[in-house]
């Protein structure tokens, strides 16, 4: 199989990379499982909030905002957003963080109310007044449809001719005569630049490839469900997360999700939950609100892939002939990915930053492989 470009996993980041350079060659998007976005991109509950993150972050969010509102047409059939406010929580003992959060409001397209502790009860009528002493509200975000839009973008590249091979795990990578040579389990791949989309695996794929890594940690994260209390509806609640982010909850399907938001370093694997973590989140939750849990109705836990400095790797490797990054990408992956994507194609390509997404702060320095502080691990 022979191409322009081989992207290497099939999550929202190769999927979204796919999708922008079928348009301007031939791509092969090679994904190691069965299913693509089995691993961190098919357990993610993900919000698009424009004041999470490092500053380049919030630029990417807020250069996708436009794509995630207003898809192209045919991308896919439903909204990829749905309305969701934010509420930022605070005990007493965290008032000092909570006006350090709104101080530092680093974006002001997506301004940040201080609603206190009553105006948090009003909206989520089951949060203790004892334990909820402040908070602050962030009412310009929104759910996002994470199927609907990993699926739109493969739908997108097969439109636009790429190709789509599962169950192709990578098992060699070599640099021959101008081209990557991919051994995979479904045969082999060549082509002039190979993209690393691996997630968590992007380190084990560089080096397989001979290049040094980028010092990616795998961080664990675990969500449970349960059901709210009888006869209470849950679907206009805003998200309640703990200015420490030492948890969250939010309206999921007419039960409630929750989070210990944890981030336990693994190795790359197939993650199932921890139980002390599980009982850490609901132990969480109960003090903070009137929930009665008495059964679990679904667990689970993916891999969220970080650097040092918490910011996406995009670019072409220092020492790597034609060996793209496309890495590090936790927990703001999905709410960047329009804009990642577009900058990663750019960049591959030997293009510019696109214009619009250089508007909002970003440069290539924030995102290169090769800028200060890379390679120790998150």
């Amino acid at each position: 199989m022979n191409s322009d470009f081989i992207i290497i996993g099939g999550g929202i980041a190769g999927a979204s990379a796919a999708y922008e350079l079928a348009g301007r060659g031939s791509v092969i998007l090679a994904e190691r499982e069965s299913t693509p976005g089995y691993h961190a991109t098919g357990r993610s509950a993900a919000m698009f909030l424009e004041n999470y993150g490092e500053p380049p972050v919030l630029g990417l969010a807020s250069a996708s905002r436009d794509f995630l509102v207003t898809p192209p047409d045919g991308f896919t059939d439903t909204a990829i957003l749905s309305p969701r406010a934010v509420l930022y929580i605070a005990r007493e003992d965290q008032i000092g963080n909570l006006e350090t959060f709104l101080a530092g409001n680093r974006n002001a397209s997506a301004p940040l109310s201080r609603i206190g502790g009553a105006g948090a009860c009003e909206l989520i009528p089951v949060l203790r007044p004892d334990y909820v002493a402040d908070a602050l509200i962030e009412t310009d975000s929104y759910e996002i449809d994470v199927h609907g839009l990993h699926h739109g973008f493969l739908r997108g590249l097969k439109a636009r001719g790429g190709q789509l091979v599962t169950d192709a795990e990578i098992t060699a990578l070599e640099r021959q005569g101008g081209l990557w040579r991919v051994a995979t389990s479904a045969g082999e791949m060549t082509a002039p630049v190979v993209i690393n989309a691996a997630g968590a695996w992007a380190d084990v794929i560089a080096k397989l490839a001979g290049i040094a890594p980028v010092g990616l940690a795998p961080k664990r994260r675990t969500a449970v469900t349960f059901d709210p209390p009888d006869g209470v509806d849950t679907a206009p609640w805003p998200m309640a997360i703990d200015i420490d982010e030492e948890f969250y909850f939010k309206p999921e399907a007419g039960r409630v999700l929750a989070s210990p938001a944890d981030e336990t370093p693994m190795a790359p694997c197939d993650v199932q939950p921890d139980e002390m973590d599980i009982a850490i989140a609901i132990d969480r939750v109960l003090k903070c609100a009137n929930f009665d849990v008495r059964h679990i109705s679904h667990r689970w836990a993916g891999l969220r892939s970080f650097v040092d400095d918490h910011v996406p790797v995009v670019g072409y490797a220092p020492d790597g002939d034609e060996f793209f990054w496309l890495a590090g990408q936790g927990g703001i992956g999905i709410m960047t990915s329009p804009a990642t994507a577009r900058m990663a194609a750019a960049l591959a390509m030997g293009e510019n930053l696109p214009a619009d997404i250089a508007a909002h702060g970003v440069t290539v320095a924030d995102l290169a492989p090769d800028r200060p502080g890379l390679g120790s691990g998150g």
